[in-house]
């Protein structure tokens, strides 16, 4: 099932999470340091990681329990379950079973939520008074959140910076995730969302055998360049899972393939312009990212079809 858009901000909005982004990393003496130095970040945001495994029984009871820790913080742990913030008394907690370069980003993200000047105090406001907070302002915020651990990780623009001077290519922030400490499907997300080039990366979930289908690989999500956007719309990736009857599903890897390698494909934009397009895949073995882009305009008007 496509998941529903976790990161994005309006320009006005994406400006001022950049600003405070960069503050945090000036105060924490971090801007240009990397790999990011995380717990920098926190302490300058004022939070503190509690080690107990948020998902543990006993850590739940004790929410449960504890009347400074009750209402609008339960709630949230229910629907927040890799990660919750605790505003009052400035705890982080996280479910201590990701890897660790997935705990490195939650860290950063519960940090926004404790230093951003205008979330804090509304989040200790809601845990006060036993309520939860309103949907809309939550899923900004998660969004803010979000949007502000990716700019404290990579270094606002250093990621970008880095990969440009590199071939264009999926290994690129499948390498460059090492020198970052992130995760691919962080790197790879960055790479395409601040790509001058008209790109996308469709991210699918691992295949499934489907008798009939030969395997069904779900779509999980797709992240496109402002160009690609731009050219192509938003609404192109509309199939809920593909096959290796398709496009997109003959470029999964099998078996013990990491990657496909590269093949050509035809793209059609908005205005009926075919455009010739690369795509390649790779896989870490919990997601399927293909990464395509645009090389070459062509004439005719097809759509998704081999080149």
């Amino acid at each position: 099932m496509r998941r529903p858009d976790d990161c994005t901000l309006t320009p006005g909005q994406l400006a001022i999470i950049r600003r405070e982004a960069e503050r945090a990393l000036r105060e924490a003496g971090a801007l240009g340091v990397f790999p990011t130095p995380v717990e920098r970040i926190m302490s300058v945001a004022n939070v503190e990681e509690v080690k107990e495994d948020l998902l543990s029984p006993g850590l739940l009871a004790k929410i449960r329990a504890g009347a400074e820790m009750a209402g609008g913080l339960l709630k949230r742990a229910v629907s927040k379950i890799m990660g919750l913030f605790h505003a009052s008394a400035g705890l982080v907690y996280l479910d201590q079973s990701l890897i660790e370069v997935k705990k490195r980003f939650v860290r950063l993200h519960e940090s926004a939520h404790g230093f951003l000047p205008w979330q804090r105090p509304l989040y200790a406001v809601v845990e006060d008074c036993d309520k939860s907070l309103d949907p809309d302002a939550a899923d900004l915020f998660d969004r803010e959140a979000n949007v502000f651990a990716s700019e404290v990780l990579f270094q606002l623009d250093a990621f970008r910076d880095v990969a440009e001077s590199r071939a264009f290519e999926v290994w690129t922030p499948v390498r460059l995730a090492k020198q970052f400490n992130a995760s691919i499907y962080a790197s790879i997300r960055q790479y395409v969302s601040k790509n001058h080039r008209a790109c996308a990366v469709v991210v699918l979930d691992m295949p499934g055998l489907i008798e009939g289908d030969g395997f069904r690989a779900n779509l999980r999500r797709v992240v496109q360049s402002p160009t690609f956007t731009e050219t192509f719309g938003d609404a192109m990736w509309t199939a809920p899972y593909y096959t290796p009857a398709d496009e997109i599903g003959r470029l999964v890897p099998l078996g013990k393939r990491k990657s496909s390698g590269k093949r050509s494909m035809v793209l059609v934009d908005r205005n009926g312009v075919r455009h010739e397009c690369i795509a390649e895949s790779f896989t870490q073995g919990h997601q399927v990212f293909v990464l395509v882009h645009s090389v070459k305009t062509l004439t005719a008007t097809l759509f998704l079809i081999s080149a």
